[in-house]
């Protein structure tokens, strides 16, 4: 399949045969190009050819875990989106793949309308919504139209939970954030159980923003976290 360009790409990796039908289905609807693949090495060289703004990648697969196939991708493309399903249920399955890096998941058998609502948003979260915003906090600064954020005059690669996080914290600057509201507003679900998973992504991310100068995140002992030049 050749990718078009002016629409969205969706890579599906492993997954049922009739769940994976009804998901090309649904998002043909959505006007979206997909393209599905059993395994992860697959997954490696599609992704190359297909250029997808999207993965849904199974946890399990025949030759890769879901999270080796993420890794793999987002070697090339880092701020790839990409949503896991599982087939354990509780919150605790979920938390695990978000910790792992993951920026959404859900548990099979799941709400097809429910799914593509999820991948909209996570659409919605890959590209800027005011073309003419920037942020700025000391030396850092975040560019929505290009999606690039610099600290100083280095440029950092940031998955797209750590932009979304990045400037959800630059958009409080100055503003103690509880951690459940990170959650929330980041992750955009139930924040039950999500204290693991946010600091997990505040720590990747404290290693790029502030490798090289002075700390700008802090944690708020019993809170959560804040964004400021101190």
């Amino acid at each position: 399949m050749a990718a078009r360009p002016d629409v969205p790409r969706l890579l599906l990796v492993g997954g049922d045969r009739d769940g994976t039908r009804h998901l090309e289905a649904a998002v043909a609807a959505e006007g979206w190009d997909a393209w599905t693949v059993s395994t992860g090495a697959d997954a490696v060289t599609v992704a190359v050819r297909f250029r997808p703004h999207l993965a849904v990648i199974d946890m399990v697969l025949p030759d890769l875990d879901g999270l080796q196939v993420m890794r793999r991708l987002r070697a090339d493309r880092p701020d790839l989106p990409v949503l896991f399903v599982t087939t354990i249920a509780g919150v605790e399955a979920r938390v695990q793949a978000l910790t792992a890096g993951g920026d959404d998941c859900v548990t099979r058998p799941f709400f097809l309308p429910e799914l593509v609502s999820r991948l909209r948003a996570l659409l919605r979260r890959s590209r800027p919504a005011n073309p003419a915003a920037s942020l700025s906090v000391g030396d850092l600064t975040l560019h929505e139209p290009s999606r690039v954020v610099r600290r100083g005059g280095r440029t950092l690669a940031l998955t797209m939970t750590e932009y979304e996080l990045l400037r959800y914290l630059m958009a409080n600057a100055g503003r103690a954030l509880p951690r459940e509201q990170i959650f929330e507003r980041v992750w955009q679900f139930d924040p039950k159980s999500s204290s693991r998973t946010v600091d997990f992504h505040v720590a990747h991310l404290r290693r790029k923003v502030d490798a090289d100068g002075p700390p700008l995140i802090h944690t708020i002992r019993g809170i959560g976290y804040i964004l400021e030049e101190r």
